[in-house]
């Protein structure tokens, strides 16, 4: 498989990995400066030489996807016989340098009413890299004609016309899917708010109106649909940017496409601060019997 596949499998099963690259070569190595190597949780497809090399690789690779916000680094190894690794010792003769660059797990946002927003704010969003799924019971609001504006983007765009049930679709997303109602029928977007609250996984639920018709959905929620006052809490509405007025679609999509941006940082964000604490109370691991040199000879 080539490694251009392999980042596709990865992504496609929303697991994290991480692209390794022979960057520089100096001397005599196993391969030449461009070979790829892609790591993933338990697979790994190309190869960097093998060797100590390649399994030291993989060790930081598998370190980086466990890692909030890992950015890429540069590894150094020398070939020499004066140079014991954690995996053997590789004598080729030269240098090599290598680059990893980490390949997240993107966010996904499903977007539910393709309309005049919900197009408007689908653009927007398909400049991002993400997983942007588009939901309408309309089929002409989902022809091939109508989404051409997305031709070139950015995101990878997945098109559901559900016809009749379109709260069917909430339990194919991937997990931590962000959802934004905005269809053109209030009962259908009252039936998506309660399926949503239902569907256990889920990211940020947003819903577009006006406070008279949040009145109406919480009763409905709370006394029809049996939810309590915290889960109801998890919509939020209005969506979009505070002090931003405008009706206009675009105006409202780029408010609401914002106040999205700003939702993932503010989790990235948590994540990070998650992972820190964590590493501040986990055992400190014993050094191995005898030592352990490293074969990086830069900075990690």
């Amino acid at each position: 498989m080539s490694w251009v596949a392999a980042v596709a499998r990865l992504r496609a099963r929303r697991e994290p990995g991480v692209l390794v690259t022979v960057a520089t070569v100096r001397g005599h190595a196993p391969r030449r400066a461009g070979a790829k190597l892609v790591v993933g949780r338990s697979e790994t497809w190309g190869s960097i030489g093998g060797g100590n090399i390649e399994a030291v690789a993989i060790d930081r690779a598998r370190e980086l996807t466990g890692a909030a916000d890992p950015e890429p680094e540069m590894m150094e190894f020398a070939l020499n016989d004066k140079v014991t690794g954690p995996h053997g010792v590789q004598c080729c003769g030269g240098a090599v340098t290598v680059l990893l660059e980490p390949l997240p797990v993107v966010e996904a946002v499903a977007v539910f009413g393709v309309g005049h927003v919900g197009l408007e704010l689908a653009r927007i969003l398909a400049r991002q890299d993400l997983d942007l799924h588009l939901i309408d019971t309309r089929p002409e609001m989902l022809t091939d004609e109508r989404l051409g504006v997305l031709a070139d983007a950015v995101a990878q765009v997945h098109v559901h016309r559900a016809l009749l049930l379109p709260e069917e679709v909430l339990g194919q997303l991937p997990p931590g899917a962000h959802v934004l109602i905005m269809t053109h029928d209030h009962a259908e977007d009252a039936a998506l708010c309660d399926a949503a609250l239902r569907t256990a996984g889920l990211g940020s639920i947003g819903l577009i109106g006006s406070s008279a018709k949040w009145s109406r959905f919480r009763r409905r929620l709370a006394t029809e649909g049996g939810h309590d006052p915290a889960t109801i809490d998890r919509i939020k509405t209005p969506i979009g940017i505070p002090g931003i007025a405008g009706k206009e679609p675009a105006t409202i999509a780029v408010s609401v496409a914002a106040d999205l941006l700003r939702t993932f940082e503010e989790g990235r964000r948590r994540a990070v601060l998650e992972a820190v604490s964590a590493a501040a109370y986990a055992p400190v691991a014993e050094p191995l019997a005898g030592g352990r040199q490293s074969p990086v000879t830069g900075g990690r």
